[in-house]
């Protein structure tokens, strides 16, 4: 299979795992009291996945070269934290689908911003009309999923 078309594959797949985990969450939320509690719950589960995962695919990571790595290498976990408690808590007031379309448009703003400067070491890709109006549409799709 084509490098690229999986991992095309892969980021769709992805994606629609995010769908199905801001509801998700939503209902830990109402067992457990809290979009913080649910969040706990939600990263329990995944962390012990993971660590069935890198047994079975014997991973063992590179702590030398862990060590050497900027601050903000180490905080992905806490952007990971942020967006399981948004969507745990947006979820029963907004709804599934305009809570993850506006996660996807937060996401597409900062996106352009990180490409333009080619922040924390990523290649850079300037601002364009084109990729503005990209996202322009996805903000209106935002307003339409809200209003209608």
């Amino acid at each position: 299979m084509n490098p690229s078309l999986l991992a095309i594959l892969a980021v769709v797949l992805g994606g629609a795992a995010t769908a199905l985990q801001a509801p998700t969450n939503a209902r830990m939320m109402g067992a457990v009291g809290s979009p913080v509690n649910a969040a706990f719950v939600s990263f329990a589960v995944g962390t012990a996945a993971l660590g069935v995962l890198a047994v079975v695919l014997q991973v063992r990571p590179d702590i030398a070269a862990s060590r050497a790595l900027p601050w903000y290498a180490w905080i992905g976990g806490l952007y990971g934290a942020i967006f399981v408690v948004a969507a745990a808590w947006g979820v029963p007031r907004l709804g599934v689908a305009t809570t993850i379309i506006l996660m996807v448009a937060g996401q597409l703003l900062l996106s352009l911003v990180l490409d333009h400067f080619g922040a924390m070491g990523m290649p850079k890709h300037p601002i364009s009309l084109g990729r503005v109006a990209g996202i322009g549409l996805v903000i209106a799709g935002v307003l339409m999923v809200r209003k209608f």
